[in-house]
């Protein structure tokens, strides 16, 4: 996430320090230690929160824990991992819904944090949870801000209570009374109410927050925090808190060119936990903040989990599996391409996928350059064919090809590179389905070493008898006593048994004798192919 990407070079940084001790010293820890609270304090991390998270981790590092750890290196880890989820909450705490409906959301903070475009989030994020909910203009004061609910309202598909027109008249304490029974009245199980931001701590304003508090009896307030205020957000939020008396905090912009300090200080300071964060400016990038799986981002270890919940929004289980025949038989298509290619652009920005991989913080400047106008234009190819070319990708010769780059807006280039890779993936595809190894396009097949190029086992030569026939009388009584042994000739490893398994293991799951050894340089193309899936 680029909120905190800065902050993961610097602790990946410290960290690469420790990975050639086997042994950490008091020195090695406080150096270590030193670096850790350099890089929060530059993350814009609240100095209170940088002194009690540095403290523990000094504390923990010179225990017993990392004395008698096998990897010393590995543990610091851990324990900074464990200390990042703690100051970031804990636990995932949901939203607390009422017993008898409508649950009141209250959503505060100061202007410009995007409470308006927040509450359009969390009304869709809600409808898509099967709730029904109802957002109320509460905030009479802005310019235009009721419009701009009502226009967030419109594109989340979520109804707008907005009986005054704002701009400096109404009541909003009675709007939001009004909303309650409304809402009651329509059966909206959620009543989410956007009241009015302050340029500062404005008390006039806080004080009718207070008022708007008491005469909806919420059961969530939520503090909606740009993630890109720095250290003043722990100022503002315990002004807030006094004032408001807030449950949670949500948190917006951690999309942009941020240090991400608010939310590593927002939550130890204030003791209230964060519940959503707000990734992007589309409606659907929000999620429920997870501390362990944000902890992992920092420390990049990404976030798989995240990462297979979009999936399984995205991607129908019989399709999937559909698909997957349609590999193994041999029949997958451009027009199943399309269909994927489609599925994955549903699932959001791939810049965001790519950056949720473990290790992608090795990668950040390829992730960052990556052209997501590509799998536009990749559509455009493929919907310009006709459904016979798609079905049978062979039959695009020459001409075809020239009409399918004129009808696309692109070059023929551009499409013969397309086929290119459309068959290098089919023929992956095919490969994984029938349990083998892929070959990487540049690398040659994954497999027994050398140069990224396969080495071919040679089946043992076969000697003819010798003319001799005291020689050839030894020969053939030396065989009889290997076969009685139980001794046969290394046999060579059948197709699909790749690293010495299946066929070619011995008992225990040990390479069997004569199976292929992965040497030192199949590992590092492995390493290297793998790079983004390590932790």
């Amino acid at each position: 996430m680029a909120a905190f990407s800065h902050l993961s070079s610097r602790l990946a940084d410290t960290f690469k320090n420790l990975r050639a001790k086997g042994k950490l010293s008091a020195a090695d820890v406080d150096t270590t230690v030193r670096e850790i609270r350099r890089a929060l304090l530059d993350a814009d991390v609240a100095l209170s929160v940088v002194k009690e998270f540095t403290a523990q981790v000094r504390e923990r590092a010179l225990g017993d824990e990392v004395n008698q750890a096998l990897n010393p290196a590995q543990q610091v880890v851990h324990i900074v991992n464990d200390e990042l989820i703690h100051i970031l909450g804990g636990e995932t705490r949901r939203i607390q819904f009422a017993k008898t409906p409508p649950t009141v959301v209250m959503l505060v903070g100061l202007q410009g944090a995007g409470k308006t475009t927040l509450a359009g989030k969390l009304g869709t994020w809600l409808k898509g949870e099967g709730h029904t909910p109802l957002l109320v203009a509460a905030d009479l004061q802005r310019p235009n801000a009721v419009d701009q609910l009502k226009a967030v309202g419109e594109q989340a598909g979520v109804p707008v209570f907005a009986p005054e027109p704002g701009n400096g008249v109404g009541d909003p304490v009675r709007v939001s009374r009004d909303a309650i029974a409304h809402a009651t009245a329509k059966l909206h199980d959620i009543v989410i109410v956007d009241t009015a931001g302050r340029l500062g701590v404005d008390a006039e304003l806080m004080k009718q927050a207070a008022n708007i508090r008491k005469a909806v009896n919420p059961d969530e307030v939520l503090f909606v925090m740009d993630a890109m205020t720095g250290q003043d957000a722990v100022t503002t939020a315990e002004a807030f808190l006094e004032g408001a008396d807030f449950t949670g905090v949500v948190l917006t912009k951690l999309d942009g060119d941020t240090r991400g300090g608010a939310a590593l200080s927002v939550a130890s300071v204030t003791k209230r936990p964060i519940l959503f964060a707000s990734t992007g400016e589309r409606l659907d990038e929000f999620e429920v903040f997870h501390p362990d799986r944000m902890a992992g981002r920092i420390l990049d270890m990404g976030d798989v989990l995240t990462l297979i919940e979009q999936a399984q929004k995205v991607f129908d289980e019989d399709q999937a599996r559909a698909m997957a025949e349609k590999m193994a038989n041999e029949t997958f298509d451009l027009e199943d391409f399309l269909g994927q290619m489609q599925q994955l652009k549903n699932m959001g920005s791939m810049k965001k996928m790519l950056a949720m991989m473990p290790g992608a913080g090795q990668l950040r400047d390829q992730i960052e350059n990556f052209d997501e106008s590509e799998l536009t234009r990749t559509e455009a190819i493929i919907q310009s064919m006709t459904p016979s070319e798609r079905r049978t990708p062979k039959v695009l010769n020459g001409s075809r090809r020239l009409r399918i780059a004129h009808g696309s807006g692109t070059t023929v280039t551009d499409v013969n590179q397309l086929i290119s890779r459309f068959e290098q993936a089919a023929k992956m595809m095919k490969t994984v389905s029938r349990g083998g190894v892929p070959q990487v396009p540049g690398m040659g097949p994954i497999g027994f070493g050398g140069a990224g190029k396969a080495r071919q086992q040679k089946s043992p030569k076969v000697k003819g008898k010798s003319g001799n026939p005291a020689k050839r009388a030894a020969e053939e009584r030396a065989l009889r006593e290997r076969r009685a042994g139980g001794v046969t000739p290394a046999a060579p490893s059948p197709s699909g048994s790749a690293f010495g398994t299946g066929a070619a293991s011995g008992s225990g799951g040990q390479p069997a004798p004569g199976a292929p050894q992965l040497d030192e340089a199949a590992l590092k193309a492995l390493e290297g192919l793998g790079g983004i899936f390590k932790r």
